[in-house]
């Protein structure tokens, strides 16, 4: 039996009272959501933080048609959302309030997670399993708010680092560079190149990880391809980085060494990640392509717009 979807005008009260219910629990917040989004604002890495409830809304948005005609409340699984979410305040004051203070990234990874978990819950009471369920993806992307523990945070730079060193090693090679590497330094001719832990590209890597989510959501079909696109992004951010290092490597070595306080070292970092879109695109292209030659009709191209 196909699946009967809502009216328009049927969806505006659940919608009208999980709106009113999220705006109270966001002034009920306000104070430490405020602290948040001043941090994340200051912090290169989570600059794109006070962006994801647009984002999040957006997609849900695009999706509203599609809603379960009837979806009623999940108060098991609200429940279990409101346990978590109780869990998660009491990390939050009890690291906001501990001796000697905590990291910053760690009392707003708790704060996030718990408002998030409220508002899962808020949403399966108002709006319902079956429209909750719709309605995960975009849910599932506000996690991108939650700001990564700092242990986890080191231990990403430090990947990166190391990934985009050994990179830049096999680039160095192909171009038949003489060069001693030991570990994330390069010693070539004249210059001495560190991969620091600003050079790991940690905020585009994780900006394309979001773009790979709702480009594959909204674009493409199948599963797999959407998982593909996402594990392309590893490798992009490692060959990226990678050819950042050796393109200043190269610069610094047949330019000069003054090369290395240039503005494509210290603000090159939008070039590249513009540079890395091109394969990623054309991948998101081909997999698109790919799906509606699967789908068209015998004898019709499936390249036909």
């Amino acid at each position: 039996m196909p699946e009967a979807h809502v009216p328009q005008d049927s969806l505006a009260p659940p919608l009208r009272r999980f709106a009113l219910a999220a705006a109270v629990l966001t002034l009920g917040c306000a104070g430490p959501l405020w602290q948040f989004l001043r941090f994340a604002s200051g912090d290169e890495f989570y600059s794109f933080i006070p962006l994801m409830p647009f984002v999040s809304a957006y997609v849900a948005w695009l999706g509203k048609a599609a809603l379960p005609v009837r979806s009623r409340p999940a108060g098991r699984v609200a429940a279990g959302f409101i346990a978590a979410a109780l869990a998660a305040t009491a990390a939050y004051w009890r690291l906001a309030h501990a001796p000697g203070g905590n990291s910053l990234e760690n009392v707003f990874a708790a704060g996030m997670l718990a408002w998030i978990l409220w508002l899962a819950g808020l949403g399966c009471i108002f709006l319902g399993g079956a429209a909750m369920r719709h309605l995960a993806f975009p849910f599932c992307l506000l996690l991108f708010m939650v700001p990564l523990p700092t242990a986890l945070r080191q231990g990403i730079d430090l990947g990166l680092q190391q990934g985009s060193a050994l990179a830049a090693n096999g680039m160095f090679l192909l171009a038949g560079m003489p060069f001693l590497r030991e570990g994330l330094v390069f010693r070539l001719p004249d210059i001495t190149l560190q991969v620091a832990p600003e050079c790991s590209g940690i905020h585009s890597t994780w900006v394309l990880l979001i773009t790979s989510l709702v480009a594959g959501q909204m674009i493409l079909r199948r599963s797999w391809n959407r998982v593909l696109l996402c594990l392309v992004v590893l490798p992009l951010a490692l060959l990226r980085n990678g050819f950042r290092i050796f393109v200043i490597g190269e610069l610094c070595v047949h330019v000069g060494p003054r090369m290395i306080d240039s503005p494509i070292h210290h603000r090159g970092g939008p070039l590249f990640f513009a540079l890395s879109l091109v394969p990623f695109f054309l991948l998101l292209y081909l997999l698109r392509q790919r799906e509606r030659a699967a789908v068209a009709p015998p004898g019709r191209s499936g390249n036909t717009l």
